[in-house]
């Protein structure tokens, strides 16, 4: 199961009005583990950053002014995302952002039934809150001192973990690794873990049947295969 953690940063809220994304960032997930794999553009948006937005992810409108259009990264960014579940925080504000700017450039928009919303899974599992993506961290005793600024690829970083724990995918995953990790017996020295076969092994011939099958095979024309194994 492929699934994809996104994040934006932008320069305002007002997705339908004249604010713009200017960072993507994503993390890909194959069966609830970290690929490796990530998706991460700044983007100019051709206007000038808010000083309340630089303050919130420090990106300024000087850094992008060399960089893409949204319109020259949405074919790069729709193939990595392909038809994936989006693991998104709050997502109802990344994808008002994503889909404004893919009718923008006529692309085919996102679907919210595609996308999974951590804040709404954190709300229904601590009600009392808080619930912003720094507090699950805290609770978690997720590392996320280099958060000075919001960035979107650490804010996937960061929310894959969150979205593990909030899944109860991390705690699965490491029963998983503690049941393949090595017990030994100390008496004996062998793995106490490891897993018993299903079904017993089959007993050994007796006699007759060894007798019984030898003259079986000397009944055969040629070189049996039997025989190309019996001293191996």
């Amino acid at each position: 199961m492929r699934e994809i953690v996104l994040d934006t940063e932008t320069t305002g809220f007002n997705a339908e009005g004249d604010d713009r994304i200017i960072e993507i960032g994503c993390v890909e997930l194959l069966n609830y583990i970290p690929s490796g794999e990530t998706y991460h553009v700044y983007i100019n948006p051709k206007r000038e950053v808010p000083i309340e937005a630089q303050n919130v992810h420090g990106i300024t409108t000087d850094f992008l002014r060399d960089k893409p259009l949204f319109r020259e990264v949405a074919d790069g960014f729709l193939e990595f995302i392909q038809g994936d579940t989006l693991i998104i925080h709050n997502a109802s504000f990344d994808i008002g952002f994503l889909n404004a700017e893919l009718k923008r450039v006529r692309r085919p928009i996102i679907e919210m039934g595609r996308v999974l919303d951590t804040l709404a899974m954190a709300r229904r599992k601590y009600p009392a809150g808080p619930n912003s993506l720094d507090a699950l961290c805290r609770r978690y005793n997720i590392d996320n001192s280099n958060r000075t600024y919001h960035g979107a690829l650490l804010d996937s970083e960061l929310l894959a973990d969150v979205y593990l724990e909030l899944s109860g995918q991390r705690q699965a995953n490491l029963e998983l690794a503690a049941e393949a990790r090595p017990q030994l017996n100390p008496e004996t020295g062998t793995n106490i873990n490891s897993r018993r076969r299903s079904t017993p092994l089959p007993q050994i011939r007796t006699a007759e049947e060894t007798t019984a099958h030898e003259e079986f095979i000397a009944t055969l024309k040629g070189v049996s295969v039997w025989s190309l194994y019996q001293d191996k």
